[in-house]
């Protein structure tokens, strides 16, 4: 489905929803006004404002308004139905966990029963919206496309799965490039995509073949502006890149990427160093201040050594860095080498405890003041692991485009400590990846706050 007329279906089915539940719940309040007590009326607004975050909470829960589900009537009906159910359950839970007896159990079941009607009436309104939708030539979208390669097949696939019609009418390709079995039909050559485009009557025409391939192609373009017939271009990179590739402009000057990265923007980085002054800098105030001195007593009680454990590891565009972080092990010649392991005997008895609770890693906060680390960023690894894991991993070395972390989202996703097998690495570049690509301030917050209750919690990595 055309994703602007998607949107446009999603809301309006969001709004009738919750237009149509209140109307329920609110009517229902009306016909039993008469035997509600004055004192219970906060109890009835309370539980009003509660039915439509429990609505929109199981309408997330089951992806109801998605556009897959909402451009088919019987995944949109059956999403719904199960999104009722949810509904059902948040309204028990609501009424037994905050004992609400002020409430009338009438009034309940009527609600109930009176959503279900009108969820269903809505229903049938999409139906018919779309049967609407769906006899209406004008809607049609007639879809020619000139060459055949991987660009023009996947292509094909896409408007296969438009639920409002989207007829291809074939492609336009020559016999000498022709090798396989199309399904659908090769029409004609590409010197014909204009008179054909006029023959079926083509609202749309989409090329895999740059005008850089065939010259031609910017004619055919010029004479589809005049024909009213839309023009579009579908880059084939299959033969140079296998991902999605991103798109930008440098002014008017179009730049292709293979990943979007939105700290590679200036503004971005000031935003996020801010951010990491004001965290690291509240933390050395109020909490280093002070742990430092309590914690280098009792690590120099437990076991003689230096309080903490300063190490070279691999910073931001490969560049090595001094990490500190509080001694938790007894003085060892493989400290540089040898990841800990569970139970390690190098681990001192206070120093697992650190480990346990993330303590050890607190000190890290002055490497994030001083600019070397970030709070959130993909966890730096010792110089010898880097160089291991480079040659295994191929992506390995893009999460070096970013500052390490004290935390990242591959830890908040239980991926932290020791790595024994190589999906774990490769795991862990694969969310660290995602991470530099949907970086936001949000996401950061996101990340502390789940590493914070992560820590409360107890983690059985953490050793």
């Amino acid at each position: 489905m055309n994703q602007r007329l998607t949107r446009l279906i999603r809301v309006i089915f969001i709004l009738l929803d919750l237009i149509a539940l209140n109307l329920v719940i609110l009517g229902t309040r009306v016909q039993y006004q008469a035997s509600i007590a004055p004192e219970a009326e906060l109890h009835y607004a309370y539980l009003i404002f509660y039915l439509n975050i429990a609505w929109m909470a199981a309408s997330w829960i089951n992806g109801i308004y998605s556009g897959e589900n909402i451009s088919g009537f019987q995944r949109f009906f059956k999403r719904t139905m199960r999104a009722y159910t949810y509904y059902i359950g948040f309204m028990i839970m609501y009424l037994y966990f905050l004992k609400e007896i002020e409430i009338s159990r009438l009034y309940i079941i009527t609600v109930l029963a009176g959503s279900v009607v009108a969820i269903v009436c809505i229903r049938m309104l999409h139906l018919g919206l779309f049967q609407f939708l769906l006899a209406k030539d004008y809607l049609i979208r007639r879809i020619l496309i000139i060459g055949y390669n991987s660009a023009a097949k996947k292509l094909a696939k896409y408007f296969e799965g438009e639920s409002i019609k989207t007829k291809i009418i074939g492609f336009c390709e020559n016999e000498e490039n022709m090798d396989e079995l199309t399904n659908y039909p090769v029409i004609g050559g590409v010197k014909d995509v204009m008179r054909l485009s006029r023959e079926y009557h083509a609202t749309d025409i989409f090329s895999t073949i740059l005008p850089e391939k065939n010259h031609d192609i910017y004619n055919y373009m010029k004479q589809a502006d005049q024909d009213c017939i839309r023009f579009k271009f579908i880059p084939d990179f299959d033969a140079l890149i296998r991902q999605p590739v991103h798109i930008d402009y440098l002014g008017s000057i179009p730049m292709f990427s293979v990943r979007k990265e939105p700290l590679d923007d200036v503004a971005n980085r000031m935003r996020k160093r801010f951010y990491d002054l004001v965290i690291s800098g509240a933390v050395i105030i109020f909490i280093l201040s002070w742990l430092i001195p309590l914690l280098a007593i009792i690590i120099w009680l437990d076991s003689r050594g230096s309080v903490f454990f300063i190490q070279k590891r691999t910073g931001i565009n490969n560049k090595p860095f001094n990490c500190i972080k509080f001694r938790s092990m007894k003085s060892n010649k493989e400290a540089d080498k040898k990841q800990a392991t569970k139970n390690d005997p190098r681990i001192t008895r206070v120093g697992r405890f650190l480990r346990k609770t993330n303590i050890d890693e607190l000190p890290q906060f002055l490497n994030v003041f001083m600019s070397d680390m970030s709070v959130v960023g993909p966890r730096p690894h010792m110089i010898k692991h880097t160089e291991d894991y480079s040659k295994l991993v191929r992506q390995y070395m893009v999460r070096q485009f970013l500052k390490p972390g004290i935390t990242g989202w591959a830890q908040m996703h239980g991926l932290r400590g020791e790595i024994k097998t190589i999906d774990q690495i490769e795991n862990r570049v694969e969310l660290d990846l995602w991470y530099l690509e949907n970086w936001s301030l949000w996401l950061d917050t996101k990340i502390i706050l789940m590493t914070a209750y992560n820590m409360l919690r107890g983690e059985k990595n953490a050793y």
